[in-house]
């Protein structure tokens, strides 16, 4: 895993979506961006969630290894389990 900002998380990716993908407000959650679903909702409406340097609306967005998630000044990578 290569660090992103100092942080590099491991996430498992959800068991009801294909082996490769999680949803955004999931992902923000279990990566300990927010702390509730409804924080993630609010955030990603109010356009402050960006992937892969682009803001995103959508909160169940699929992301995949590699997509990057940052809020404020913290980034994520999205990484599958091995």
């Amino acid at each position: 895993m290569i660090p992103v900002t100092g942080v590099c998380l491991n996430i498992p990716l959800e068991p009801d979506m294909p082996s490769t993908a999680i949803r955004l407000d999931h992902f923000l959650q279990k990566s300990g961006l927010v702390a509730t679903g409804g924080q993630a909702k609010l955030l990603i409406q109010g356009e402050e969630i960006l992937v892969n340097g682009t803001v995103e609306t959508r909160r169940r967005r699929k992301l995949l290894p590699g997509d990057r998630v940052q809020y404020g000044p913290r980034t994520v990578q999205v990484t599958s389990e091995s």
